[in-house]
């Protein structure tokens, strides 16, 4: 069995690539992967991860877990799919000594014990620190954003050390990452990717998020374009989308308003920057499927 963990990051898609897997959840489950409810093993799932570190996992810890998550027999399951931005750990204790998500690695590596015949993959969205560190600091109790971040410099920020700290702690399980800010670009090849459908398969819900940034004339011409245009590739499908958000984009949606004493435009731009070098590095990561618009 293929087991494929989402796993976040936090301020990212917002449970929407989660919603537009159930769309196709039938579609999935011709196929023989499996989507169950969130609700059905967040909270177990936590539960056995915690568990998991205190002993090893028995002959019938993973059976245990399946039957307690899954409406169909395990065996009728070739892949599982599962989300989790809370994986790692909740936003308000995301950052320890100036790295975030400090537990990831030994995390995975549970994961993997309670899977230990599966192939487990790991799905992750980044997203640019000038944005997403606001973000995620608004979403704490915390009143310090020093407190936040335990201290931490956010010109030191890099996504890199998460990966290479979960491809050292956990070797054998692969990552695909994508931007968060490219997710309307490729939301379909997202989609397909953690269902492993073929490229060439309509799936529901391919453009939701294009249509939540797009004005409703430039969607209608949008989607008139791709019915006189039915056998684009991904690279020209991403071409075109740019084209059209460059004329009919609703502006408010894509400006983002951070309000955090101290964070000048010059100190955004400096993480942004950071975070573009940073991609650089990601990509070069042995085990790491970095997904570019």
């Amino acid at each position: 069995m293929q087991v494929i963990l989402h796993a976040g990051s936090h301020c990212t898609d917002d449970g929407k690539l989660l919603s537009t897997l159930f769309k196709n959840k039938d579609l999935l489950s011709e196929r023989r992967i499996a989507l169950p409810k969130p609700r059905a093993y967040r909270q177990l799932l936590s539960e056995t991860i915690k568990a998991l570190s205190k002993r090893p996992a028995g002959p019938d810890t993973r059976m245990a877990f399946l039957d307690a998550i899954l409406d169909t027999e395990a065996q009728d399951v070739n892949r599982l799919v599962l989300q989790n931005e809370n994986f790692f750990c909740v936003p308000k204790i995301a950052f320890k000594k100036g790295q975030i998500y400090p537990t990831a690695g030994t995390r995975v590596a549970r994961l993997t014990d309670l899977f230990p015949e599966d192939e487990v993959e790991l799905f992750l969205s980044i997203r640019n620190p000038a944005s997403h560190l606001p973000a995620m600091y608004a979403s704490t109790p915390h009143d310090s954003f020093i407190e936040f971040v335990d201290g931490m410099d956010p010109r030191d920020f890099k996504w890199s050390d998460l990966l290479i700290n979960i491809r050292q702690t956990a070797p054998n399980v692969p990552i695909t990452v994508w931007c968060n800010e490219d997710t309307p670009l490729i939301w379909g090849e997202l989609v397909r990717e953690i269902a492993d459908l073929p490229a060439e398969l309509p799936i529901e819900g391919e453009f939701d998020l294009l249509s939540e940034i797009m004005s409703s004339e430039g969607m209608t011409r949008f989607q008139s374009y791709l019915t006189s245009h039915p056998n684009m590739s991904a690279v020209q499908l991403r071409r075109v989308i740019t084209a059209f958000l460059d004329k009919y984009a609703i502006e408010d949606m894509l400006e983002e308003e951070i309000d955090l004493p101290g964070w000048t435009e010059d100190l955004m731009d400096q993480l942004t920057q950071s975070y573009e070098a940073d991609l650089v590095t990601i990509d070069s990561i042995p085990g790491v499927t970095l997904l570019m618009s």
